[in-house]
């Protein structure tokens, strides 16, 4: 993907006194006292802003934070925790700059946090005007939200039409080039593992996998209804049985291919969905019509870990069983450690996805951590994103 990187600019030393406005993505969790509870997205941002000061640039970042009203601001939504625990991290004070659209003081080697972007009137709708105000405050706009690439808003994608300069942040770069390694030109096999609770959210990624994938691993309630599709029963599980056509169509356009879909060939089962629920190992084609299918069984485990073992390259994007609860968590387990182990290249994507990895301690052995949900699928469904379209489109001229 051809984009301007931000890192090559200041290696060139086109930042030097230049007004840098860097779109972070720093919408972390906090409790009902407004603390941050987990603080991933902010450490991951500080590369960029600590690039842009080295090169001596006067630095704006903003983020959105939530789901606030536009134009209507509350308490809650401020950024004001965030400009503390980035100023803890940049070792420097990071003052929070409110009602920034119609000019912000900043000087070089300084940083500011503009105030929540979704505050503004037609963030979220792209508005031109708005676009064209947040373009003027600065020489060089950087991109370091993968989060948010998916959307065509004022911050992501309207700043990036009208701004002077228009490049990808380091951590948008090593998205782009990790989905690049992972999809575009993988090392063969490619094994996708695509897990979750409906068919019916994940249906455009596992058809546009299938005419990609060597192995396609599906897990969760989308497992049961390729189960169904197979003809084993499910007993009372998780599944959509109007969606047994469409598992049907994936499994036949990869057999087409003389690729596969590999169904369970043994469960862990229960008779209610809770933690401390009796779990029972048994043949995918001995359940019971009172049994819940809660975690792939130990031979379909083995079986799916061989072929993590052996592939070229991984792609991963949910958990395979109830892995919160520890007696249906094996499956999961077992795949985190088989890609752990494995020699390929992997990327890995999703909420519960990285729940799981951090549970298992494996994040030193994930080729690459996306740090996107919603834009991580879409890159999977091979949709292009709004944020790489404008970027490319500036670079080329």
């Amino acid at each position: 993907m051809n984009v301007i990187r931000f890192s090559d600019l200041c290696a060139q030393g086109k930042a030097q006194g230049r007004r840098v406005f860097i779109r972070a993505d720093l919408n972390v969790p906090q409790d009902d006292d407004g603390r941050i509870t987990e603080d991933t997205r902010i450490r991951a941002s500080v590369p960029c802003i600590q690039m842009a000061l080295d090169a001596g640039a006067a630095v704006m970042v903003t983020s959105h934070l939530g789901r606030p009203t536009e134009g209507a601001f509350k308490p809650e939504d401020s950024l004001a925790p965030v400009a503390q625990r980035l100023g803890e991290l940049l070792g420097r004070d990071v003052r929070l700059v409110a009602d920034w659209t119609d000019g912000v003081q900043v000087a070089p080697g300084e940083v500011v946090l503009l105030e929540n972007c979704r505050l503004n009137k037609g963030e979220k709708k792209n508005d031109e005007a708005l676009a064209r105000k947040m373009a003027a405050l600065t020489d060089i706009y950087v991109n370091d939200a993968f989060g948010t690439a998916h959307r065509a808003e004022a911050t992501t994608y309207g700043i990036a039409q009208f701004a002077p300069v228009a490049c990808a942040g380091p951590l948008l770069a090593a998205e782009i080039d990790a989905i690049t390694k992972a999809l575009a030109a993988p090392k063969r096999p490619l094994v996708a593992i695509v897990a979750g609770s409906k068919v019916s959210t994940k249906l455009t990624i596992l058809k546009s996998l299938s005419a990609n994938v060597d192995q396609l691993i599906v897990g969760g309630g989308i497992a049961n209804t390729f189960m169904l599709a197979a003809g084993l029963p499910i007993g009372k599980s998780l599944a959509e049985a109007d969606l047994v056509d469409e598992a049907k169509a994936v499994i036949e356009a990869m057999r087409a291919r003389g690729a596969a879909v590999p169904i369970p060939v043994d469960v862990v089962t229960a008779k209610s969905f809770s933690a401390d629920a009796p779990a029972t190992v048994k043949p995918a084609t001995e359940v019971a019509e009172d049994d819940l299918i809660l975690d792939i069984g130990p031979q379909t485990a083995e079986q799916l870990a061989a072929q993590l073992r052996e592939a070229g390259t991984i792609v991963w994007n949910g958990p395979v069983g109830v892995f919160e609860f520890d007696a249906f968590a094996k499956g999961t387990e077992a795949i985190a450690r088989a890609i752990a182990a494995s020699s390929a290249f992997s990327i890995a994507g999703g909420g519960d996805t990285l729940a799981a990895i951090a549970k298992y301690g494996i994040e030193k052995d994930v080729g690459y951590i996306s740090t996107g949900g919603g834009a991580f699928l879409e890159v999977l469904e091979g949709k292009k994103l709004p944020a790489f379209e404008i970027l490319e489109k500036r670079a080329a001229g």
